[in-house]
C-alpha cells in the first residue's frame, strides 16, 4: 500500500472514532448496572412544541443512547425508580429548542439534568447540553433527525460521566 492509502485508512479510523463512532464507556463498577427509566420526563418548565414532543421520541432516545454507550453498565427499567434499591440515575429533559423546518429554522439544542443515587444517597449530579445545526446534509434532514444528534451526544456524555461521577458536573456544551 502506498503512503496515501495508509494516510486515508488512518484518517478514516480516527474520523470514525472522533466524529461518529460509538463511545463505549466502561461499566460503572461494582454494584451492578445503574437503573434508568426507559422513558424520562420533560421538566414542567420545559417548553417543547407539541410536534417535537409527539414525534421526536426524545424521552426514550436519551435513555437508549445512554444504554448503548454505557457498555452494559445501564439497565433500562419500566415504572417508577426506587432510589433506595441499588444505583439509580434519574434523568429529566429540561430544555429543548427545536423549531420545525429542519436546518432552515436554525440550530437546535437540548438539555438534560440528572441525579445519581446509590442506595438512596445522592452521589452525583449533572447538566448536559448539546447544540447542533444538523451536520453533514443538515439541509435535507428534518427537525427530529437534527435534534436526534443531540440526544445521541448527550447519551454518550452521560455514559462517560458515569465512569467517575461528580456533583454539579457540566457535560457536553454546558461547559
Amino acid at each position: 500500500m502506498n503512503s496515501t492509502a495508509n494516510w486515508l485508512i488512518r484518517f478514516s479510523l480516527i474520523a470514525g472514532l472522533v466524529g461518529g463512532g460509538a463511545l463505549v464507556a466502561e461499566p460503572p463498577g461494582p454494584g451492578g448496572a445503574i437503573k434508568v427509566s426507559r422513558t424520562i420526563p420533560f421538566a414542567a418548565s420545559a417548553r417543547v412544541g407539541p410536534e417535537v414532543r409527539e414525534q421526536c421520541q426524545l424521552q426514550t432516545k436519551v435513555p437508549e443512547f445512554l444504554r448503548q454507550s454505557a457498555g452494559g453498565g445501564v439497565e433500562l427499567v419500566d415504572g417508577v425508580l426506587d432510589r433506595s434499591a441499588g444505583r439509580v440515575l434519574e434523568l429529566e429533559i429540561t430544555e429543548v429548542h427545536a423549531p420545525g423546518g429542519g436546518a432552515f429554522s436554525g440550530p437546535k439544542w437540548m438539555t438534560v439534568e440528572g441525579k445519581l443515587y446509590d442506595r438512596g444517597k445522592l452521589s452525583g449530579s449533572f447538566r448536559a447540553k448539546r447544540f447542533t445545526s444538523g451536520g453533514a446534509f443538515g439541509a435535507v434532514k428534518g427537525t427530529c433527525s437534527i435534534i436526534g444528534r443531540c440526544t445521541k451526544a448527550i447519551g454518550q456524555d452521560i455514559a462517560a460521566w458515569l465512569v467517575s461521577p461528580t456533583e454539579n458536573a457540566e457535560l457536553g456544551d454546558a461547559r
